[in-house]
């Protein structure tokens, strides 16, 4: 694995495409079931550094985005499938198992889990489809 071989495009790519899905999942897909479930109000909301939260979540799936363009690096058969593969793999064995350890031990409600979980999967899906489909 080399950061030469890293495609940076895709990447930037893949990070704003999943960076959208997910304004539009905790938007009007979820948003409010989400707050709601989460004791978050429109006024907290309205009261929060947007720029650190916005910033941050963008910084963190650019961090994502070139970790799953690492590990596709060890694939001998880069494609679009091949990517929607390994990051729905991602997404499902390791992120959303881990997330769901961690609502277990904090009595977190399978709602949450599913929101939330159900986003991540979607993101890796995602990051995974533009990074194979542009290797």
């Amino acid at each position: 694995m080399t950061l030469s071989a890293v495609n940076w495009l895709a990447v930037v790519a893949a990070t704003i495409a999943a960076f959208v899905v997910g304004g539009i999942w905790y938007g009007p897909l979820f948003g409010k079931a989400w707050q709601a479930l989460n004791g978050i109000s429109d006024e907290d909301i309205k009261a929060s550094n947007t720029l650190r939260t916005f910033g941050g979540a963008f910084a963190l799936t650019a961090v994502a985005a070139f970790g799953l363009a690492m590990m596709m690096q060890m694939h001998p058969a880069p494609a679009l499938n091949t990517g929607l593969g390994v990051g729905t793999t991602v997404g499902l064995a390791f992120v959303a198992s881990s997330t769901g350890i961690n609502y277990l031990f904090a009595l977190k409600p399978l709602k949450l889990y599913l929101i939330d979980a159900g986003y991540l999967v979607l993101m890796f899906a995602v990051l995974g489809l533009i990074i194979g489909a542009w290797r």
